[in-house]
């Protein structure tokens, strides 16, 4: 194999560059010649679209007097589509229009109708109230009547009940004075009990009873005497002061009613209302709402229990029949 040395070497790329300088030149002739080629079809083209663009602008220029045509076709036609759409608009609101009056009318005949019923109701009722009016008016003044012939008659009774008060009160004062010199002298033969002594006392010829006369009797017995007479002196001053607390519930209208009669009410029930100073029919028959909440709020979950068993329309009830009688 010969051996490649720098001559070689230079020669080679000397002939390289000459290869490429010569297809450049041949490149550029060729190039040269496309765009004279290209620069005339160019040309051709461009004469070719403005000719076209001339027939474009003279079919433009049509069209648009077409155009200008149809919009003044068109605008006569949206006016008198306007003009029918108004009409048309005008024709709906009056429709609805009478449809409103036509439905007030009949709201109107309605409200009238009802009105009239409404009055031919209230007339009814006014004058079926007029006439239990009336009757409540009569039995009020029956009531009234009743009542003035009662307070008449309290009233005469009154003097001779409390001429009567008077009397048993100085009684009582009388007995209870009594019933301390009973009782100092029950104390006295107490303490002489158990002893062999006998005991002299002064007595009043016109004290004893049973036609005895003063002697040294058994101290048992003059204490059985002495004890048997304060249980009787006792008896008496419980017995007065009983008349006394009737006598002052019947002058101050304290006198308490049964309210077991009421229905639902039962002794503790009682008990608890007469703990609250609720004693009489009345006072029930005139409860009002707060007397309600109290009284519920004292006994727990008795407010349904009041309404639903009418405890004010029994009590009316009871009252009206105890005022009666």
């Amino acid at each position: 194999m010969p051996e490649i040395t720098v001559t070689h070497i230079t020669l080679l790329a000397g002939a390289l560059i000459v290869g490429v300088i010569i297809g450049w030149l041949v490149r550029g002739n060729q190039t040269t010649t496309e765009k004279a080629a290209i620069n005339a079809g160019w040309q051709e083209q461009l004469k070719a679209q403005r000719s076209e663009h001339d027939r474009l602008l003279e079919q433009n220029k049509s069209l648009m007097d077409q155009n200008s045509q149809f919009q003044a076709s068109n605008r006569d036609a949206k006016m008198r589509a306007s003009e029918l759409s108004n009409a048309l608009k005008e024709t709906f609101e009056r429709r609805d229009e009478l449809q409103r009056q036509i439905k007030d009318i009949r709201g109107n005949l309605e409200v009238a109708v009802t009105q009239r019923d409404r009055l031919q109701r209230d007339i009814a009722n006014r004058v079926a109230k007029a006439d239990n009016e009336s009757a409540a008016i009569k039995d009020r003044d029956d009531k009234i009547f009743d009542l003035s012939r009662e307070l008449e008659n309290w009233q005469n009774r009154l003097p001779p009940l409390i001429e009567r008060y008077q009397r048993r009160n100085e009684e009582a004062e009388s007995l209870e004075a009594e019933l301390g010199v009973a009782r100092e002298r029950i104390e006295a033969l107490e303490s002489m009990v158990g002893s062999d002594q006998t005991r002299v006392e002064p007595v009043d010829p016109e004290a004893m009873q049973d036609g005895l006369d003063a002697s040294n009797d058994p101290i048992e017995e003059t204490s059985s005497v002495a004890v048997e007479l304060s249980e009787s002196e006792l008896q008496a001053e419980d017995s007065t002061d009983q008349s006394y607390e009737d006598v002052d519930n019947l002058l101050n209208g304290n006198a308490r009613d049964n309210l077991k009669l009421i229905k639902g009410v039962g002794p503790a029930i009682e008990k608890t209302l007469n703990e609250m100073g609720i004693l009489r029919f009345n006072q029930i028959a005139e409860m009002s709402e707060y007397d309600i909440d109290r009284v519920a709020h004292r006994m727990k979950g008795f407010r349904s229990r009041i309404y639903r068993e009418d405890w004010i329309g029994q009590a009316r009830d009871l009252h009206d029949q105890k005022v009666g009688s």
